[in-house]
């Protein structure tokens, strides 16, 4: 059945009129921030503790807009007999967000974790040259981003933290163990009473039968406590 001449129009004309009759809702910005999703691509935080300025990140931007430079520290033998060690140590990681186009190849390359999304946004620029931040400001995003999404409750445990878990809880069982062996090595163990003279015997059970009599006289002794005559 071929359409209905002008349909097309009203239907046009009745979605309009349907949004004519909605209060309109509008976000006064900058007064009031936006609800952004949580993974929102605003600009990319460094976390330098765990840069290892292995590089691949600047070699798999397409944009080429990731600037590094370091240089290379060296490390003394942690015992005697031992050989040194060098590593590299960050003198500048600088991000360039006018080339960057936002493809997260860095952050889905990096190895050990060094680089995060943050869905901070304000940072426009007047100056095309100032768009190109070093790594203090990029630091200073890292404090931005959202902590990452619980783990599903019947997932496995994360190698990394059952390893740590584990080391941790057998630091911790050595620690007590030694501190238990030490407590009774301080001193001699507390004795309560004082040991019976020679010649005289502690007190007598309950139902023992009465000392003989002392020496030099006929009558016997009193029972012991609680015993019976």
């Amino acid at each position: 059945m071929p359409p209905i001449p002008g349909s097309g129009l009203a239907k046009g004309l009745a979605v309009t009129l349907r949004t004519m009759t909605r209060k309109s809702h509008t976000a006064q910005y900058p007064d009031a921030q936006p609800e952004l999703p949580p993974r929102t691509r605003g600009v990319i935080g460094l976390f330098e503790e765990n840069c290892t300025v292995c590089m691949l990140c600047a070699r798999e931007c397409p944009d080429w807009c990731i600037y590094i430079d370091s240089h290379k520290e060296t490390i003394p033998a942690a015992a005697p007999g031992g050989r040194e060690r060098s590593r590299n140590v960050l003198d500048r990681f600088a991000i360039d967000f006018a080339l960057c186009m936002y493809c997260g190849i860095c952050i889905e390359v990096c190895p050990f974790d060094a680089l995060f999304w943050s869905p901070e946004f304000e940072y426009a620029e007047t100056d095309i040259r100032e768009l190109t931040h070093e790594r203090d400001k990029l630091r200073e995003w890292m404090w931005t981003v959202p902590e990452p999404p619980a783990l599903d409750p019947g997932a496995e445990e994360p190698k990394e933290i059952a390893a740590a878990r584990k080391a941790a809880e057998k630091l911790a069982a050595a620690q007590a163990a030694a501190g238990a062996g030490a407590a009774p090595a301080a001193g001699t163990a507390p004795t309560t009473g004082t040991a019976p003279a020679a010649g005289t015997g502690g007190p007598a059970a309950p139902g023992a039968p009465p000392a003989p009599p002392a020496p030099g006289t006929d009558k016997p002794q009193p029972p012991a406590e609680g015993g019976t005559a």
